[in-house]
């Protein structure tokens, strides 16, 4: 398994580079982020990943061993090949691709060309509790924005409020202030209703 190739860089497109290796020149498929990210020097390093299938070895190259995991964990789930995860790559940030994953986001993951809601749904699945394991992120702020925004509106309907305004009100507090606690919800709330 080849898995970095250091080099000088021959050819640069959007879509592979050339590295000339010893005399050697390897094509490696890239992501647009690799590509934007490539030094301008003509030494580099690119860690890589090997797909071999019937008809094709294909050489493809990352600019960070976190972007190739991602890779990896990307092309184990049943239906998202090579290309489609090549094409996430490009489409958005590694961080990015975590975060949506992380934090259930179907819609932007659906945002990606070639990736549909039962794709999209897969990916979650498959992938969530490996992305938090890997790349130790902590569960996303945002589903602890959701608990502290349902029993704001749990209190303000207590209280005689009706929920759909009482929302309206909240989610334009939470714009303001995005860390706010159940009570700064409520108090500000209240100021507004």
């Amino acid at each position: 398994m080849i898995t970095q190739i250091r080099g000088r860089l021959v050819e640069k497109n959007p879509t592979y580079v050339v590295i000339d290796c010893n005399g050697v020149g390897y094509l490696l498929h890239i992501s647009l982020n690799t590509y934007s990210l490539l030094p301008s020097d003509e030494n580099i390093v690119l860690y890589t990943h090997l797909s071999i299938r019937e008809d094709a070895h294909t050489l493809y190259g990352f600019i960070s061993k976190i972007e190739r995991e991602l890779f990896k964990l990307l092309i184990s789930v049943s239906g998202v090949g090579p290309s489609t995860a090549r094409t996430m790559l490009s489409s958005m940030t590694s961080e990015e691709i975590q975060q949506a994953i992380a934090s259930e986001n179907v819609k932007l993951i659906q945002s990606v060309k070639g990736i549909g809601a039962k794709t999209a749904q897969r990916l979650i699945v498959d992938l969530k509790d490996k992305i938090l394991k890997t790349f130790d992120l902590e569960e996303v702020s945002v589903v602890q924005n959701n608990t502290n925004k349902e029993e704001a509106l749990s209190a303000l309907e207590v209280l005689g409020f009706v929920r759909k305004q009482a929302e309206k009100v909240v989610n334009n507090i939470l714009k303001g202030m995005p860390d706010a606690s159940v009570e700064q919800l409520i108090k500000q709330a209240l100021k507004n209703l």
